[in-house]
This record gives structure tokens, sequence and C-alpha cells, in this order.
């Protein structure tokens, strides 16, 4: 599949004193992040629920860490986005391992799991901070923190059938997500001058 990034016009176009290629960056950036939280919301309502397409719904929200890696990829290399995706696929499987166990009631491996999925958070933004130094680690874990409470607190309404609820912290999330989507492109911006 061809590099996506490749299509930009080299113009040196600037849309309302943004380059095309940094619009091109944000959107897209904005773009993947919107899908990882709808994503993680349908895997997180079809464990719950035991729908006939977790599977399906699963593996699409797998498909977030390649499209994710895609990116990467452009500005730092197959080595750095292969191992944000492996950190990244870590961070979704988690997540739904700590469904699971909540849901079967398992509070001893949820709360292990939750545990996990903290440390993996920590150690992406380390490994954010590492790439580009625009991502600072404390901004990057307050964000990350931030993503990780409201998802479980997403799950944790939707598992006390709490709807309303859960549709108000998604709410959040999806907001979250837009921010950590801008903080992402401005880091890429600022460290590659686009």
């Amino acid at each position: 599949m061809p590099d996506p990034y490749d299509e930009i016009s080299e113009s040196g176009c600037v849309v309302a004193g943004i380059s095309e290629t940094a619009l091109y960056v944000s959107d897209n950036l904005r773009l993947l992040w919107e899908q990882h939280v709808y994503w993680t919301r349908l895997v997180i309502l079809g464990i719950i629920f035991d729908l006939p397409d977790l599977e399906q719904t699963t593996s699409r929200l797998l498909r977030n860490v390649p499209d994710f890696e895609r990116v990467f990829n452009h500005f730092y290399g197959k080595e750095v986005s292969d191992e944000f995706g492996r950190l990244l696929k870590d961070h979704l499987v988690i997540a739904a391992e700590l469904v699971k166990e909540a849901k079967a009631g398992n509070s001893k491996a949820a709360e292990a799991a939750e545990r996990r999925w903290y440390g993996n958070a920590d150690e992406i933004v380390c490994f954010l901070n590492s790439i580009n130094s625009n991502w600072t680690i404390e901004h990057g874990r307050a964000m990350w923190h931030e993503h990780l409470a409201l998802t479980k607190e997403e799950a944790v309404d939707t598992l006390k059938r709490n709807y309303k609820k859960s549709i108000i912290t998604f709410n959040k999330i999806e907001q979250a997500a837009l921010m950590m989507a801008d903080d992402f492109s401005q880091g890429i911006i600022l460290q590659f001058d686009l």
C-alpha cells in the first residue's frame, strides 16, 4: 500500500496559517483517535452483552494499530512505528481483559489488569517522549490516565446498566481523544517544522 503522505502536494500550500501537510497530519490523527474510542466502545458493549459481532468488532478495533503505525512510520521509521504499534496493541488487549474480568466479577484479576493497563500507558508516554520531546511526560501521563479512567468509567456504567451515564462519559472520552489527537499532531508539526 502506498504511503498516503507521499500524495501530499509539495506546492507549499498554506490554508489559514496551516500547511497542507500539517492539516493532513491533524485530520488523520483525529480520525484515528475517533476510531480508537468508537471501536473500543463497541468492543466493550460486545463483551458485556455477548454480542454476536464481538470477533469482527475486535478485529476492526485492532486495525487501529497498523493505521497508527503508518503515520508513525512516515515520520519515525519502521522500528519506532513497530514499537508504538506493540504498545498500542497491548493497551487495547489489556483493556478488553479488564472488562472481561470485571464482567466475570473477578476483582483481583481486574485490579491486576488495571495496574498493567496504567503501566502500559506510562510506558507509552515515556516512549513517545523519547522520540519527540514536544510530547512531555507530565502532560502525556495526564492525558493517557484520563483516557483510561474515563474508559473504565464507561465500562463500569455499562456493566451497571446505567446507559445514560455511559453515554455522558463517552462524550467526555471523545473530547479527550480529540485533545490527544491534537497533542500528537502538534508534536509532529513542531518536530518536523510542517
